[in-house]
């Protein structure tokens, strides 16, 4: 005890010495630590007299051992598997390497040596303790310490007897999903896809496995691969949560189901099909801040933003969303219709399914069982004296031609298309049986949108783009690009150079040239000419400017935006 009091006050006069801590500073926080059960070090930084980064600094100069910055540095699966995540949080550390038989740990406070004799017993080798950013620390146990090997290790608590026939299979299933370990598992999984922000877990049947995958900025991820006898009990055991028939394996079904995680309600949407090795489900990750976005933080440029926050406003019309599936289309209904969300207005929606629960909003769900479709919903919407509509897509000529009636009987109505872009989300809507004159009277702006992988924030730096991202970059933009940013690949975007996503946008307003166009039976080149010369900001270009911010890269933007002619 005497010999750790010793070590913290040579520490707090080291950091004197080195200017870090003012001698007052230091007799406040010794004397604050007389009754107070916190290291001096966490005194500190808590008190605001030394900021993390400069404490690590010294401890590393002070105790003679390495300072590791985790952003640049890959943490060894082989290493992690040696210390179990409790130990980790606990005495916040991270193994981060084995080296000569030596295992690597990096930790806040690399002078506990009971910690570190602890940590070698459990390993069963020489532990070298190296000192870290506890910020950094933290943020790496929650990216590296997956549930992977404890899902196995829970998978192969039990053993499904041998499949007979269809109808003991289902009778089989039902005793093995009600076991303690197939619980686990998929909290587990279900667990993980909310720590690493997934917008999607998929449970894919092989041959002779089960492949779980994580969709996360976009990109599938391996997760981990299961024994083939885990397949039946783990999908009859999300079925059931989701509400839905576990005897039924053959047809499509679909449910949903919330579950509490970390002390917060997560809400997930499940689908599952027959495939040639059985059954697949993919569960939808509804994250609820989306529904709470505002239109700042998607991702618009000022100009569009402001053009397209305008066209809100408007007492009747059609504003639409355009883009293919998963562009990020109904998170900006979502965060329009907060904005039009206001005691004076009865705003209302028909959605399939309804994926958030709004406050203030009046919300119809699809059931075409009981009879309601998109167009049944808005036309019993319309008898419910609506000012603001949403619809959840226009996907059809009858809730196509009922939507733009509706815009033209007083009222706002937002909906989503599937189209390539701004421009050809009009000629979709003529595509569906709208007539010309009733399309150029009800549409009053169109947003095309796709959603890009933002730079990670922890390891961007400027790099020489590849001469096709360089041709790319200076064809929208009319500037060289010697140097743009990208993502080095660190800890906290698992090496791969993105963290999280944006939109790139492009806001079409229909003026009168482009009505007049249209009218006479323009095509969509010449429409979208005349919409480029009356100031509109192609996607592609948007997404360039975003990649002069240092946001994106050309790579993104070239892979998610695409023109056609």
């Amino acid at each position: 005890m005497s010999e750790d009091r010793f070590a913290r006050k040579r520490l707090g006069e080291v950091l004197v010495q080195a200017k870090l801590l003012t001698p007052e500073d230091l007799a406040r926080a010794l004397e604050l630590q007389r009754s107070d059960p916190r290291k001096l070090g966490d005194i500190l930084i808590q008190e605001g007299m030394v900021s993390p980064e400069n404490l690590a600094m010294t401890l590393s100069l002070h105790l003679n051992v390495p300072f590791i910055d985790l952003k640049r540095h890959t943490v060894q699966a082989d290493a992690l598997r040696l210390i179990p995540e409790e130990v980790a949080r606990k005495h916040k550390l991270i193994p981060l390497d084995i080296i000569d038989g030596t295992l690597s740990v990096v930790m806040c406070d690399p002078a506990d040596f009971q910690v570190v004799e602890a940590l070698a017993a459990r390993s069963g080798m020489p532990v070298r303790p190296m000192v870290g950013i506890e910020s950094d620390i933290e943020a790496t146990i929650d990216l590296h310490y997956t549930t992977s090997v404890e899902i196995a290790e829970r998978i192969t608590e039990f053993a499904p007897a041998p499949v007979i026939e269809g109808v003991e299979e289902e009778r089989i299933t039902a005793e093995v999903v009600a076991e303690a370990p197939i619980v686990r598992s998929v909290d587990l999984m279900l667990e993980q896809a909310v720590k690493d922000h997934a917008s999607d877990i998929h449970l894919e049947p092989e041959e002779d496995s089960l492949r779980v995958r994580y969709r996360i900025d976009g990109i599938l991820h391996h997760g981990l691969t299961l024994p083939k006898s885990a397949h039946a009990p783990l999908i009859s055991r999300i079925k059931i949560l989701a509400g839905m028939n576990i005897g039924e394996r053959r047809r499509p079904q679909d449910g949903q189901f919330a579950d509490t995680i970390k002390g917060e309600e997560v809400f997930f949407r499940v689908s599952t099909s027959d495939t040639a090795w059985g059954e697949m489900a993919v569960l939808r990750v509804l994250d609820r801040s989306i529904a709470l976005l505002e239109l700042s933080e998607l991702g618009f440029q000022p100009t569009p933003l402001d053009t397209y926050r305008r066209m809100l406003q408007s007492p009747f019309g059609m504003i639409l969303a355009s883009g293919p599936t998963g562009s990020g289309k109904t998170t900006t209904l979502y965060a329009s219709v907060n904005l039009l969300n206001r005691e004076v207005q009865n705003v209302m929606t028909i959605e399939d399914p309804i994926e958030y629960n709004i406050r203030g909003i009046n919300q119809i769900q699809v059931n075409r069982l009981a009879g309601i479709d998109f167009a049944t919903g808005l036309r019993a919407s319309l008898r419910l004296d609506p000012d603001v509509i949403l619809v959840g897509e226009i996907r059809d000529s009858e809730t196509a031609e009922t939507a733009t009636n509706a815009a033209l009987t007083g009222h706002l109505v937002l909906s989503s298309v599937h189209s390539n872009d701004a421009v050809g989300a009009l000629f979709r809507l003529l595509d569906l049986g709208v007539e010309p004159p009733l399309l150029v009277s009800a549409v009053i702006s169109v947003v095309g949108q796709r959603l890009v992988r933002r730079v990670c924030t922890r390891c961007r730096a400027l790099a020489a783009p590849p001469p096709e991202e360089q041709f790319a970059y200076e064809k929208e933009t009319g500037e060289v690009a010697s140097q743009l940013h990208y993502g080095e690949g660190c800890a906290f975007c698992a090496q791969t150079g993105y963290r999280g996503r944006t939109g790139v946008y492009e806001v079409l307003v229909l003026s009168e040239e482009i009505r007049r166009l249209l009218l006479r039976g323009a095509g969509a080149s010449e429409v979208k000419a005349q919409a480029l010369k009356e100031g509109m900001i192609p996607m592609r270009r948007d997404g360039m400017m975003k990649v002069k911010e240092g946001i994106t890269t050309p790579y993104e933007v070239l892979r998610n935006v695409y023109t056609i002619g």
